[in-house]
């Protein structure tokens, strides 16, 4: 059912007062708040969590938390999604991840894995990149093949995944089943036209908190590095995608020119645009965004036939 323009006026009117709840420019108070929103919003008698420590893999390393959420009831053991948190990848955690990794296990029945990379600023580029690897060989380690796998992430966590899907292809790995991606922010130089267009009405994100998160994770480096916005990269031969994005999300036009891009390079892409909708939308509790997983589990499950 459509939303009504003033019912979405007064969703979005919400959804800003509580990001500045949320937002706060003390990164540590920003990462508990986050938490605290977890913790709040991610819990579901419905869903399990088992926490877990990804062991070192070379000397200097520390090891990676991670957990498992899977539903309470028998299910699909054979695919799992690997998922990537969003936060600019200066905050966010598994515990924030919640919100969408729980909805994910309900809506496919499958196991989904999240993990704590380290954060900028005191971990820039390319640490979260190097943490996803390792994950990524852990899985490999527990017995589960590339074609076993479905890539997932918000946001930053959709840059993620774009990067690491990007890294297998370049040391010529097999690559992930299928990718799901809301509201990826593909591209750091902010080239887009709706950084301008929907700058005024965005709810969650604005200019002066991407500038932010990309000093954080990249100052210094080459913006156009395809590991850093992968929307500079080449997607040819990549597993089938499914993108969605919310249409008054200055990040719209990440999610649509990755969209060409990838129609131009023959991958198997699909785009749901959600008009009315915010960045990363799926993590409220309402019916909206439970469609919105359930057209995830739609994709997921095609693409494991």
């Amino acid at each position: 059912m459509a939303i009504t323009d003033r019912k979405n006026e007064n969703l979005m009117h919400l959804i800003k007062r509580m990001h500045g709840v949320v937002e706060n420019t003390d990164i540590e108070k920003h990462r508990l708040s986050q938490d605290h929103l977890g913790a709040l919003l991610g819990s579901s008698r419905e869903v399990l969590t088992e926490t877990l420590e990804i062991p070192a893999q070379a000397a200097g390393e520390e090891p990676i938390h991670a957990e498992w959420n899977y539903v309470n009831r028998a299910h699909m053991k054979k695919y799992v999604i690997l998922y990537c948190h969003g936060g600019g990848y200066s905050t966010g955690s598994s515990l924030y991840a919640r919100t969408l990794t729980g909805k994910l296990a309900m809506s496919t029945s499958m196991d989904v894995l999240s993990f704590d990379y380290r954060l900028a600023p005191e971990h820039p580029y390319p640490a979260a990149a190097q943490d996803a690897m390792r994950v990524w060989n852990y899985l490999m380690l527990l017995g589960y093949g590339a074609r076993d796998i479905i890539l997932a992430g918000d946001s930053a966590g959709g840059n993620l995944a774009l990067s690491l899907t990007l890294k297998l292809k370049e040391e010529d790995r097999l690559l992930p089943r299928g990718l799901v991606l809301m509201s990826p922010w593909t591209d750091l130089t902010s080239s887009g036209r709706s950084h301008v267009t929907k700058a005024g009405i965005d709810p969650v994100l604005d200019a002066d908190y991407l500038d932010r998160m990309i000093r954080n994770y990249a100052e210094g480096q080459d913006l156009k590095d395809p590991l850093i916005s992968p929307l500079f990269g080449d997607c040819e031969g990549f597993p089938p995608t499914y993108i969605q994005v919310g249409g008054n999300e200055i990040l719209l036009d990440d999610a649509v020119m990755l969209y060409r891009k990838m129609l131009k390079a023959n991958v198997a892409v699909k785009l749901d645009l959600f008009r009315g909708m915010w960045h990363v939308f799926q993590m409220s509790p309402f019916k909206r965004a439970y469609e919105a997983m359930d057209r995830n589990a739609e994709f997921i499950y095609d693409i494991c036939r």
